[in-house]
């Protein structure tokens, strides 16, 4: 009999695990996959079918400002979701804003993964005055609330920045401000499952045959810990959406040249009283269906990987 490649075998035991069992049972964990495929793959593919640049100052025109939506009255096509005061379709602004908070959230929940997890198994594996130096660190970050964290670190890296730099740094002094309130999550899970498994037979073998501490620690005791990493690093993923969100609103965020959908929620909030409702609603529905898709899938991930909820 011949044996399947090993992406196709891979991809045939997924189809046997009880986890895709569960997702297949899981009508709302399918409906949230299904919401957050559409969401990415309409905001990666905009350039395709929208009818304008937002970024491109020269595709703007603000004889076309200010259109409402298509089916209310004075709405042209095919500004479909409206228009702003410069003449921004709205539309065209959502979907190249949700691209930026996407890779803004998947960034920082990354590098805070990477942080967190080589962080986490030094203090787990080495424990004594290691473990006490990095954990009691990552308490003093938080016992700080994650949104003061984020907004004293942005503040003060983009007075740092020259002025030139500043709206080009935007993305990633975002990402670093998030990776730095993020990681102290992961890194305490980490060390607590590390010292669990440090003493495990395992692990002692490996130490009596000479194996290194960096090959023992990532090799052996890492995949044992992934399972909580997993489910936190997805709800933290839509929580990272959120905080570029929270900054963008408050002005430390993308610029308006570059709009996430926090900076476009700012801009529109100033007229959502006066008749221009749609630039603020439509971004602020945007986000939210983003937000909740991820934090279905999350909570589904946690009760699937739950032995004792199987």
């Amino acid at each position: 009999m011949t044996a399947l490649p090993r992406p196709l075998s891979r991809l045939a035991r997924l189809r046997q695990s009880d986890l895709w069992w569960s997702f297949t049972h899981n009508r709302g964990a399918m409906a949230a996959a299904g919401l957050l495929l559409v969401l990415i793959l309409s905001a990666f593919t905009a350039p395709l079918y929208v009818p304008q640049n937002p970024f491109d100052p020269a595709q703007l025109d603000l004889l076309n400002a200010e259109y409402p939506p298509i089916w209310a009255e004075g709405g042209q096509w095919p500004y479909i979701l409206g228009t702003d005061t410069q003449g921004r379709d709205i539309l065209s602004a959502i979907l190249y804003g949700s691209r930026i908070s996407i890779l803004i959230g998947l960034a920082s929940v990354v590098l805070a993964l990477v942080v967190g997890i080589g962080t986490g198994l030094v203090a787990g594996y080495y424990g004594g005055l290691i473990e006490n130096l990095l954990m009691r660190f990552g308490d003093i970050l938080l016992s700080i609330p994650t949104i003061l964290i984020a907004i004293l670190v942005s503040a003060i890296v983009r007075e740092l920045l020259p002025p030139a730099l500043r709206e080009v740094g935007a993305g990633g002094v975002l990402v670093l401000a998030i990776v730095l309130s993020g990681w102290v999550q992961y890194a305490r899970t980490v060390r607590a499952q590390t010292a669990v498994e440090r003493g495990k037979e395992y692990v002692q073998a490996a130490q009596l045959l000479k194996v290194p501490a960096r090959r023992i620690m990532f090799r052996h005791i890492l995949p044992n810990t992934l399972t909580p990493i997993l489910v936190a690093a997805t709800l933290n993923f839509g929580m990272a959406i959120l905080t570029e969100a929270t900054l963008s609103f408050l002005g430390i965020g993308m610029p308006a040249s570059q709009p996430s959908l926090g900076t476009l929620i700012r801009l529109g909030n100033q007229f959502l009283f006066s008749g221009m409702w749609w630039i603020t609603v439509f971004p602020v529905l945007q986000l939210c269906l983003l937000v909740v898709a991820v934090n279905i899938l999350g909570d589904w991930l946690r009760d699937a990987l739950n032995p004792k909820l199987r």
